[in-house]
């Protein structure tokens, strides 16, 4: 209980920070790590990953990441809205020092506004990991480093019975607005009505935390996401919650997620060199294992993973 007030105050924090878009500022390097140990993260530069870097990069000696601070275990924002822990920012840790430059935290609102930023070269990338879709490749190219399932936190007992996402015909399901989640249970619930049957009563939100908060409450029956986010706050909310519909598909294929560049970037391949380099080196998997993201490990990371239907 306790895990999910805190993370939920956070990001409560950071929405009132301003507009166009409220954004929280933290610099990796200022905020002490909650997750791997500092010294098993440390990286020597690699010179010429270094030197691959966009020309502005090496000028200012700096990237910036884009974020909105509510994906844990990957991203969790801390209660003074500047900094960054969990997964992501262990990796950025290391991705710093192999890249030779520091890598600054933007906490924005809502990942319409992280895609839409990176878009527009207001900041670099984003970390992530972000759902690596084909819609969204148009306007951006993922470096995929994640592999994901998309499952249900429901009460304790999961009194709606809900086994896969067939199970959602007239129940209240919350999901995160912009996700991708979000439109597969819009069409889930078109496939409802076309059956006969009430359609899903889709409650979309801006955040994680408040999401999952809508179970608690009773507001919803279930929030539908990712399952390394929603595995979190199980276990933080003690007896309260469970998983539910694991194993099933769940409207989804193969469902890779990773950072996100700019389409064309040239920072796209320093990133997959860069990732790669961790992998082999073990620094990438003793941050999934100590986040307990194990089951998430994708030992081959790559370019526009997702998918293509045909």
């Amino acid at each position: 209980m306790k895990g999910i007030i805190a993370v939920l105050a956070a990001v409560l924090l950071l929405g009132a920070c301003g507009k166009n878009p409220p954004e929280a500022e933290g610099i990796l390097g200022g905020h002490k790590s909650q997750g791997v140990d500092p010294a098993e993260l440390r990286q020597t530069t690699d010179h010429k990953l270094h030197d691959r870097l966009p020309a502005k990069v090496r000028a200012a000696g700096r990237l910036i990441s884009v974020n909105n601070g509510s994906f844990p275990p990957y991203e969790i924002a801390g209660s003074d809205g500047r900094s960054l822990s969990g997964a992501s920012a262990d990796l950025s840790t290391a991705l710093s020092q192999l890249l030779g430059v520091k890598i600054e935290h933007v906490t924005v609102d809502g990942l319409p506004s992280e895609l839409t930023g990176i878009k527009a070269g207001r900041y670099d990338f984003a970390i992530g990991p972000i759902g690596d879709f084909p819609d969204r490749e148009g306007a951006a190219d993922f470096v995929d480093w994640v592999r994901e399932f998309v499952v249900f936190a429901v009460p304790k007992g999961n009194p709606k019975h809900i086994g896969s996402i067939a199970d959602t015909c007239g129940l209240r399901i919350s999901v995160m607005a912009g996700g991708s989640a979000e439109d597969v249970i819009k069409k889930q619930s078109k496939t409802c009505t076309a059956q006969g049957r009430p359609g899903v009563q889709v409650q979309s939100y801006k955040d994680q935390p408040t999401s999952i908060l809508a179970v608690r409450s009773g507001r919803a029956d279930g929030f539908f996401s990712s399952q390394a986010p929603l595995t979190y706050f199980v276990q933080q909310s003690g007896k309260d919650l469970q998983l539910a519909g694991t194993g099933k598909a769940n409207g989804f294929a193969d469902l890779y997620q990773g950072a996100v560049v700019a389409q064309g970037s040239p920072l796209r391949d320093v990133l997959l060199d860069a990732l790669r380099t961790l992998v082999k080196n073990g620094t990438y998997t003793k941050v999934m294992t100590k986040w307990g993201l194990s089951a998430n490990i994708l030992t081959k990371p790559g370019v526009n993973l997702a998918p293509r239907e045909g």
